[in-house]
């Protein structure tokens, strides 16, 4: 799958409940980036992780449960 691939529409594959943890937990996430921590590097990884969590969750797509449930209808868009 190219990048460009990646940041496509797909079909939304995630329940309003799923969707809602997604964000909460995306958010939460990035407001522990927020915390003074001495490698500075676990703030970026948290902010990052939890901005795409939390994008996920808005989109409501996520590849790896497509991935596990064997959802490939993204692959037959041409």
């Amino acid at each position: 799958m190219s990048l460009t691939e990646m940041f496509q529409s797909h079909s939304p594959n995630l329940t309003t409940g799923e969707r809602a943890i997604y964000i909460l937990g995306g958010l939460g996430l990035a407001a522990m980036a927020a915390k003074p921590r001495p490698n500075p590097a676990l703030n970026a990884l948290a902010l990052a992780g939890g901005a795409y969590l939390a994008w996920r969750g808005a989109e409501g797509y996520c590849p790896i449960k497509s991935a596990l449930i064997g959802d490939d209808t993204h692959l037959m868009r041409g």
